[in-house]
């Protein structure tokens, strides 16, 4: 496996800068959107029942990023440096405001699953960098001592990654908040047709990333199509598993489940695509693989999950 995956790191995605800074305005406009649905209301649950929220927020930005070293290290010598970085920014990523309609459809907590994705977006501007930088250095030293004949991971400048993230998310989501309390009624009719065109924009770049290598991909399916469901299915475990340790209503732990199965992978594609924080020389192909099919599968597994739970009550 190590050896077909190498083959997947000479890949690079080249966009001229007006083609940047398209993607960039889009996504900005869509973390708008997001912002739109998050008012102090979206907290109260969270507020009401604080052991689900803390446990949740554990969970995601504590456990998943800490639960995917794990698997990394435990994965060395199948998986390649990119392709393992790859799967350490996806953990860094807040969850994907698609996991509120999945919590609705599973008869999971939907007010705590609000309240959840609107305060990790919130944070991500500090979470995201960080945990990559830190759990991405400490992969980076493993390698470096265990595994020297391994090619070396990425090094990538951490403060232009935090500024990119706060520029991205942290200005529109403020933006946002401040729009929706002045303008609630243009803010209703906003924030379908955003969360409509979020989807679309996260299938534009799939599409833009895979369009010059196909062939690679479906070459090497089976093997992102694996490692992506281990991943996937341990961060579905996680979100369960501390719900259950913590014994919260069995509501709580579907929403845990679902918030934590269910990453920003859009969020993840776009920096990656950025020249200033991974330059057109550094090979992250394999980064490039693991991100885009990780957020068409979560969205599969997640609906799956749901459908099944939508036709059992939680006791």
């Amino acid at each position: 496996m190590y050896e077909a995956l190498q083959q997947l790191d000479p890949i690079k995605i080249n966009f001229s800068a007006s083609g940047m800074h398209a993607i960039n305005i889009v996504l900005s406009f869509i973390m708008f959107g997001v912002a739109l649905g998050i008012k102090p209301a979206e907290f109260k649950d969270i507020i009401k029942h604080p052991k689900s929220g803390i446990v949740g927020l554990i969970s995601q930005v504590v456990a998943l990023p800490l639960m995917t070293f794990l698997l990394v290290i435990a994965l060395s010598n199948y998986i390649t440096p990119t392709v393992a970085m790859g799967m350490i920014l996806v953990a860094a990523c807040p969850g994907g405001n698609i996991s509120n309609f999945m919590s609705s459809l599973s008869k999971a907590n939907t007010e705590l699953s609000v309240g959840l994705t609107a305060t990790t977006t919130l944070i991500a501007t500090i979470t995201t960098p960080f945990n990559f930088a830190f759990w991405g250095g400490l992969y980076t030293r493993y390698i470096s001592k265990h595994a020297s004949h391994i090619l070396q991971p990425l090094e990538i400048d951490n403060g232009q990654m935090f500024e990119t993230v706060f520029i991205l998310l942290g200005i529109p989501l403020i933006l946002g908040i401040i729009f929706a309390h002045f303008f609630p009624k243009i803010t209703e009719k906003l924030k379908k047709p955003i969360q409509i065109l979020s989807i679309v924009f996260f299938l534009v770049m799939v599409i833009l990333a895979f369009t010059n290598n196909l062939q690679l991909f479906l070459k090497f399916i089976f093997y992102i199509f694996i490692i992506v469901l281990i991943h996937n299915l341990l961060a579905l475990l996680t979100g369960f598993t501390l719900g259950s340790i913590f014994k919260l209503p069995r509501a709580d732990r579907r929403t845990l489940t679902i918030e934590t199965g269910i990453q920003n992978s859009g969020l993840g594609l776009v920096l990656l695509f950025n020249p200033k924080i991974f330059p057109p020389e550094l090979a992250i192909g394999g980064m490039l693989f693991i991100t885009a099919w990780w957020g068409i599968w979560h969205i599969i597994s997640g609906l799956s999950i749901s459908l099944y739970w939508s036709k059992i009550e939680p006791k």
